[in-house]
């Protein structure tokens, strides 16, 4: 699957948009193309490198020589219908537009029937946008990927007059999106197009994915803040498939005067306070002081239950904590009679494929306590039923 990754840092318009695209490889006269056969008048285009922070990027600007008219969804939809731009192409253009009338609609009380576009119903916007879903089209683009978005702040000049940054329409595209605070600059960083373009298109917010990187492309926005460059990132490549992993967080404290009869409660309240695992392993502290280093494993979100149990249950002053990911065995069951009764086996699997099995304890303990054995010839007698199983 080939992914595009759009690493908005500085924040997302659609002249960047537009710029990061034929930066990485985008076919320039597929996009003139498509916009020389737009049905609209007095407007042209500028397409040229240039330098940010001694990044080079591309800088598309798009110029109106008249005054344009306000439109309705109904006449942009027309509009792009008319254009030679690919079917996949119109059909992206065209959710983007009715999420905005969506957004518009909110933000103004109005119907989408009834909302008239002001700026993203110029010929900017409309050549921003579907020339972005031309552009993700040629490049053979499967699935937009988006980084958190930076939330600036400010005012901007607009046509109902002065509004705050995020403008209304972009906060209400970005319902349910992942956003970051961004208090380094003052003004519009994500504009209404580049928004609209994001949560339409993309089909998560985060970090890159896993992927083979084939092809980076720079797109310059107009404004320059000293915190950083004005730049879109496009990263365009093919995904690698991800490992079934689960993210974790490990807590770790180290115990040096804790007494160790302490140290099965402790583990059992941990276990109801969330954990996924808990064990303890032998460190030796400063001046060849033996002590404990209790290791604690939960999902994110549990760390606060955790880590007041932590500091109720033991004498740590302290605790540390990271990030991991884990990686499990799909697991199944299966019951194996032996002459000392059932014992289950746990199964584990790969990729659909056996790789490892094992005689459950609790069982194999019951069946020993019951005859009065010892437990690993239970053992032994459950492995050797679950290898004869099939013949």
């Amino acid at each position: 699957m080939r992914v595009a990754y759009f690493d908005c840092f500085s924040g997302i318009s659609g002249d960047m948009a537009l710029g990061a695209l034929l930066g990485a490889g985008a076919p320039e006269q597929t996009l003139q193309e498509v916009w020389r056969s737009l049905p609209l008048q007095g407007w042209s285009y500028h397409i040229e490198k240039t330098t940010v922070n001694g990044i080079e990027a591309i800088d598309v600007s798009i110029r109106s020589d008249e005054e344009q008219p306000h439109r309705h969804l109904s006449d942009v939809l027309e509009i792009i219908e008319q254009s030679t731009a690919s079917a996949q192409a119109k059909e992206w253009a065209g959710r983007v537009f009715h999420r905005l009338a969506e957004a518009e609609a909110q933000v103004h009380g109005t119907t989408v029937e009834q909302v008239h576009f002001h700026e993203v119903g110029a010929v900017d916007a409309i050549a921003d946008i579907l020339g972005v879903c031309v552009l993700l089209d040629a490049l053979g683009v499967d699935a937009v990927e988006c980084s958190p978005l930076p939330m600036s702040r400010g005012f901007v000049k607009a046509a109902h007059g002065v509004i705050p940054v995020p403008a209304p329409a972009v906060l209400e595209l970005l319902k349910g999106a992942e956003v970051v605070p961004d208090d380094a600059v003052q003004g519009e960083t994500v504009t209404p197009t580049g928004a609209a373009l994001m949560v339409t298109l993309a089909r998560r917010f985060g970090g890159f994915a896993r992927m083979r990187i084939e092809q980076v492309g720079y797109g310059a926005g107009k404004k320059r803040f000293e915190a950083r460059p004005n730049l879109l990132r496009v990263v365009v490549g093919e995904m690698v498939p991800d490992l079934p992993a689960q993210d974790t967080v490990l807590i770790e404290v180290n115990l040096d005067d804790m007494n160790p009869e302490w140290y099965t409660p402790v583990q059992q309240k941990l276990f109801e306070a969330g954990a996924l695992d808990v064990y303890y392993s032998p460190i030796t502290m400063k001046r060849g002081r033996p002590a404990t280093q209790l290791s604690v494993l939960c999902e994110p979100g549990r760390e606060v239950a955790l880590l007041e149990t932590l500091f109720r249950e033991t004498t740590t002053f302290g605790a540390r904590f990271s990030r991991w990911q884990r990686l499990c065995l799909e697991r199944r069951w299966e019951t194996v009679h032996t002459r000392y009764g059932e014992v289950r086996i746990k199964i584990g699997i790969w990729n659909g494929r056996e790789m490892t099995a094992s005689p459950e304890y609790a069982d194999c303990a019951a069946r020993a306590e019951e005859h009065s054995v010892p437990i690993k010839e239970v053992y032994t007698e459950a492995e050797r039923a679950y290898r004869n199983r099939a013949s």
